[in-house]
């Protein structure tokens, strides 16, 4: 059984994002302004979160109906019991965007991610007081868990500019890694994953509902002064909550799969002991220290593994298996092992068309996604977050009115 998204065993996975502009952030028309209108909408949870259906729920799980992703780009009533949320939290899932070249990036946003609540921190109106005013105590805090995917840059970022040292951080980059490094009986990679490749590994979410990451990946790369436009367009807003909400269920996905060994020898050897009742004169005695055959399979399974790695996947000159250009699999005897599962492998997204300035970002959801029904409610502004699609289509925006 895979344990619950966002941390604990058994904890919350939310069936809708709601946006909330709480603090700055004035709701313009759609027929001009800010792209900060939005409406409801509604989708199944089969649509919304299709690893979900692979996860077990118990009976103390906070069923909420949404998670408010909320914007703070100023200090009012509403940053301190943010940041002390975000303080009582055991795990969180972080990232950044920037612009700027390393070692001499500016940061412009900061995504923090709670069970129910995404926060998108303007760094780059809050300034150094945000850290100051208890950003750094959490970041820093090695009692609350960072799950980032690459915290290179981030880390880099936050000491050089802020002073802060992040800490207590687990890397999804680094766990995908090791995972493979385990499949393959000891092979490494050629390179590390992006997020989108990670999420569609082990979420196993299409890449056709990852757009809206490939293209933030692709904005990264060519366009980053976006970053630095204020307000902020809408789309750009979700591209952040997306950035953030796949980490904690990818956490705990990564480590079932690196323990998926142990976990499999511990169930042989106890099953093995409940058949075979250990004689009582063997009992204290050398023979009882002796490596079992269940254990010793170990080296077994990892020479099996190598050699299936080596002829699934070509080797370059240094070693390294290139793990997104495999071999043509041509014999069926690669897919017929179960118990010595293949390497996972992911297709690489397609190359995605860069915009040329944020006005000429998508505002619709791609062909061939499901469609999405909006409904206004009551007075509300609110906007449903497609976790595994790339943006919530946001046809004629209307004023957020109370």
């Amino acid at each position: 059984m895979i344990m619950g998204m966002y941390g604990n065993i058994h904890s919350s996975v939310p069936s809708m994002f709601c946006a909330v502009m709480i603090i700055g952030v004035d709701c313009d028309s759609g027929n001009g302004g800010s792209d900060h209108g939005v409406q409801g909408a509604e989708l199944t949870v089969a649509e919304f979160q299709p690893y979900r259906n692979n996860m077990e729920l118990g009976d103390d799980d906070d069923e909420s109906e949404c998670v408010d992703f909320v914007v703070i780009d100023t200090f009012s009533e509403k940053f301190r019991p943010a940041v002390m949320h975000i303080y009582k939290q055991k795990v969180i899932s972080i990232a950044a965007d920037s612009i700027g070249d390393v070692p001499h990036e500016r940061l412009c946003w900061l995504q923090i991610a709670t069970n129910n609540k995404v926060y998108l921190f303007d760094i780059l109106l809050l300034g150094a007081k945000a850290f100051k005013n208890g950003l750094s105590m959490t970041l820093e805090n090695k009692h609350i868990l960072k799950v980032v995917h690459d915290c290179r840059s981030m880390a880099a970022c936050l000491l050089t500019q802020y002073g802060v040292s992040l800490a207590n951080v687990f890397d999804t980059q680094v766990a995908d890694v090791a995972h493979f490094y385990m499949e393959t009986g000891g092979f490494l990679p050629d390179r590390v994953s992006t997020l989108q490749e990670v999420v569609a590994l082990h979420l196993e979410v299409p890449l056709s509902r990852l757009e809206a990451l490939n293209l933030m990946s692709e904005i990264s790369k060519e366009n980053k002064k976006v970053w630095h436009v204020r307000p902020c367009p809408l789309s750009l807003l979700k591209m952040m909550v997306f950035s953030v909400i796949y980490l904690q269920p990818l956490r705990l996905v990564l480590l079932d799969g690196l323990m998926s060994d142990i976990t499999s020898l511990m169930d042989s050897y106890l099953e093995i002991s409940l058949q075979e009742m250990v004689p009582t004169q063997h009992i204290g005695s050398s023979n009882r220290l002796a490596l079992p055959s269940e254990l010793r399979r170990l080296e077994q399974k990892k020479q099996e593994r190598r050699q299936r790695a080596v002829d699934m996947y070509p080797l370059t000159a240094d070693g390294l298996l290139l793990r997104f250009s495999p071999k043509p699999l041509k014999d069926p005897i690669f897919q017929a092992d179960l118990n010595t599962p293949l390497p996972a492998t992911a297709v690489q997204p397609a190359a995605q068309m860069v915009p040329s300035s944020v006005s000429s970002l998508p505002r619709t959801i791609p062909a061939g996604n499901p469609v999405i029904n909006f409904q206004e409610e009551g007075r509300r502004c609110r906007n449903q977050l497609w976790l595994t699609g790339a943006f919530a289509k946001v046809g004629g925006l209307s004023p957020c009115t109370k």
